[in-house]
């Protein structure tokens, strides 16, 4: 989720013009980019969030295979909880103080929230019960086993 967040603001920064000076997208770092100069941050900004649940959900439509649901429904839920929490958090380094300080409307953030953690939940939670919850034979293994004593 992470990897494909920062990606998505760095090939939107890259698309919109900026220079990336410093990035990391290590495992187990806290991904970053960081543009200078960045002719269109909000651009940049919103792509990490907007493409962090695009390209996992096309993947998802594109293989129709139910563990790349289950990865695109928990990218979408966590962007969302992501965004949410920098939010209350206030942390100017986080992407939703950023959105903030560079002219995106509060309604906009409020309504990705909303969206992504809404259907990012109810998604996540289908796909969890569907992977690893019992298998149809699991439950006629038990009602044979049940005839049988």
């Amino acid at each position: 989720m992470t990897f494909v967040h920062e990606s998505g603001h760095i090939v939107c920064g890259c698309a919109c013009g900026g220079t990336l000076q410093s990035a990391d997208l290590f495992p187990w770092h806290l991904p970053y980019s960081i543009f200078e100069p960045d002719p269109y941050p909000l651009v940049t900004l919103w792509g990490g969030p907007i493409l962090g649940v695009i390209i996992p959900a096309s993947v998802a439509l594109v293989l129709q295979k139910h563990w790349m649901w289950f990865i695109a429904y928990f990218c979408m839920l966590a962007n969302g909880a992501y965004i949410a929490t920098a939010w209350v958090s206030g942390d100017r380094y986080l992407d939703t103080p950023k959105l903030l300080e560079h002219g995106a409307h509060p309604i906009w953030i409020a309504l990705y929230c909303f969206l992504t953690i809404g259907f990012g939940y109810a998604g996540f939670r289908r796909q969890c019960v569907r992977i690893l919850g019992p298998s149809p034979s699991d439950s006629k293994t038990t009602h044979d086993l049940k005839s049988i004593g």
